[in-house]
């Protein structure tokens, strides 16, 4: 039967955004994996309901399957229980094979190893500075003063936005995942997907050798893309490589000032950096979840699964599954192995995962370069989002070396 077997925690509703501001789910998650792994969330508020897997051997399976589990009609829960993304199949997150394919193989020709190199070289730079610029600053709050600035300028070196324009960008990028009004969220994003259509379309007027001009002269299938598939792959990109990065960053520096050994071992060097990197990747897990629906009548962890069902896959509970990882909820820098899948998995795989990683590489060297002590000094202000996992506002005091 499609419903909850038991009361208590596990009667938590998944589809609130507001459901973790003062749950634990990593309690919540924990219940679930060793009750019942994959589970049905019955529907609220006249939304259908959905499966939510939880453990991490059926998330890494259920990434690997896209025959049987399409991203076609959305890859977010609060998306699809309202109705197919109206991307879906022009942009590359929401695309399905065999187009997937063909639109991932032009971004990897735009996300070029001579395009990224250039970005993560200016990312170590500009990092390094505004970590100086804060420790200098005493108390300040680490999302507002640093977090926020490095992804989008990252997306905007990769995309060659003009600088006077990258306000705009910061503004309508937090609105789009973030804004407590839904009516706000889609204005963001109307208000971004417009701003890359006349970017692609000067851009294809006059290409140069920047990402934006490869896609809009691109072709997929034999055919260019439209304006609008140009811009929602730049609206993909600025969107994931944004916001990600940011929550990623400030869950990195609370779990160094809340671990002082592992930040020790950090500085002394006794920890290696891409270790460290990978690590603080899992402990962040920046979306909760992501979600397909069903294309075939299949089975996952023995529970049988209609075409046309939603399949939310909970990235969050699969980082922590003991059964994958030694002692999930102790932060260890020194962590291996560490297949975690904070960036997805599979064929849709995380595009900017490579600047996501040079992001947190370039804050870790910069913190253990400029400051000799972390601090939080008030109480971090947790998003409220059951797809976007972190901190909107983290008080801290670096104290300068």
């Amino acid at each position: 039967m499609r419903t909850m077997s038991r009361t208590g925690t596990l009667s938590l509703d998944l589809t609130d955004a507001r459901t973790f501001l003062e749950q634990d789910p990593y309690e919540y998650f924990a219940e679930m994996r060793a009750h019942e792994p994959v589970s049905w969330h019955e529907g609220r508020r006249g939304q259908p309901g959905f499966w939510a897997v939880a453990d991490y051997a059926n998330v890494v399976a259920c990434y690997n399957d896209p025959a049987s589990l399409g991203s076609g009609r959305g890859t977010v829960l609060e998306v699809l229980l309202r109705g197919d993304d109206p991307a879906g199949g022009r942009m590359l997150a929401v695309t399905d094979r065999p187009r997937h394919r063909e639109l991932r193989a032009l971004l990897w020709r735009a996300l070029s190893p001579k395009v990224l190199a250039t970005v993560a070289q200016a990312v170590e730079q500009y990092t390094a500075r505004l970590v100086r610029q804060a420790a200098e600053l005493g108390e300040f709050d680490f999302a507002a003063e640093v977090a926020e600035h490095v992804p989008l300028n990252t997306i905007c070196d990769l995309l060659s936005v003009p600088s006077t324009d990258r306000p705009d960008l910061l503004k309508w990028s937090k609105g789009a995942l973030t804004g407590a009004d839904p009516l706000d969220s889609a204005e963001s994003r109307n208000e971004l997907v417009m701003y890359f259509m006349h970017l692609a379309e000067l851009r294809r007027a006059q290409p140069g050798d920047d990402v934006v001009s490869t896609i809009a002269t691109g072709t997929v299938d034999g055919e260019p893309l439209t304006l609008e598939e140009v811009a929602l792959n730049c609206y993909s990109l600025i969107i994931g490589g944004d916001e990600s990065s940011r929550v990623s960053a400030v869950s990195t520096v609370k779990a160094l000032a809340e671990h002082p050994a592992q930040w020790r071992a950090l500085v002394d060097g006794r920890v290696d950096l891409e270790a460290a990197v990978e690590e603080a990747l899992r402990w962040a897990t920046p979306s909760f979840h992501f979600a397909r629906t069903a294309t075939i009548d299949h089975v996952i962890g023995g529970v049988r699964i209609r075409a046309g069902d939603i399949v939310s896959l909970w990235n969050i509970s699969a980082n922590n599954d003991e059964n994958a990882f030694f002692r999930p909820r102790a932060f260890d820098l020194a962590r291996s192995p560490n297949r975690h899948v904070a960036l997805g998995h599979g064929p849709h795989y995380c595009l900017g995962a490579f600047l996501g990683r040079a992001e947190l590489r370039a804050l870790l060297r910069a913190l253990t370069g400029a400051v000799s002590a972390i601090e939080l000094r008030g109480a971090p202000v947790r998003i409220e989002s059951n797809f976007l996992n972190g901190y909107s506002s983290l008080p801290v005091r670096f104290t300068p070396r």
